[in-house]
């Protein structure tokens, strides 16, 4: 079972969020109020995915999720925001937020995100996804680059599958293989990147041109 943190100041809402997930099957370690409740609570309940509001009494969910990421590399970042505002979309992802989807999605869309932020995809409210490449896009023109770490010819050709914004699903069925194997293979490009999430390998990607 996957555990889960859920981080909402609003009592109902983070009430009803942790039902949701107990329901589906995942295990809810902590459900709490306070950014600052999360990031010390974290290391004893050792959550693999945290579903965070950005809108906090104390810390914001920006500072939230760099805390988190900075704990431990491996913790992926949903945002469940009532937020569609772009610049908190997008210094969420800077932060290191695996996805983002606002308080409006229904009950069977968000457990779908959450399903696949767990398999490691990056997962945005329908319109947020084309804003955050678009931004990854203005920044990718770095004068120059450090020679790349040598990828297969498999790895570089799912890398590029990555970048074009489908689903590890979508690829496994494109290349005849099975999901597992094109985790393992996304898993040792983020290895041999020195990266830590999908966002991130999305943006290298963009970097080196792979979404053309």
């Amino acid at each position: 079972m996957t555990r889960v943190m859920v981080v909402d100041d609003h009592p109902m809402w983070r009430q009803a969020v942790a039902r949701d997930l107990s329901e589906a099957g995942y295990d809810v370690v902590a459900a709490v109020g306070e950014g600052g409740q999360a990031v010390r609570l974290a290391p004893a309940v050792r959550p693999e995915l945290v579903v965070l509001d950005l809108q906090l009494p104390d810390l914001s969910g920006v500072e939230v999720i760099g805390a988190l990421v900075a704990w431990s590399a491996a913790v992926r970042v949903l945002v469940l925001s009532a937020s569609g505002e772009h610049q908190d979309v997008l210094d969420a992802v800077k932060a290191g937020a695996a996805g983002y989807l606002v308080k409006s999605a229904a009950r069977e869309e968000f457990l779908d995100a959450v399903a696949r932020t767990v398999d490691g995809d990056a997962v945005f409210t329908p319109g947020l996804a084309a804003l955050v490449l678009g931004e990854y896009r203005r920044l990718a023109h770095a004068p120059a680059q450090q020679e790349a770490p040598q990828l297969t010819e498999r790895e570089t050709e799912i890398l590029r599958l990555v970048a074009k914004g489908l689903s590890y699903k979508q690829i496994a069925e494109r290349l005849v293989l099975s999901h597992r194997t094109v985790q393992n293979h996304v898993w040792n490009t983020l290895s041999k990147l020195q990266l830590h999430n999908r966002v991130e390998l999305v943006r290298y990607a963009i970097e080196q041109g792979l979404d053309d």
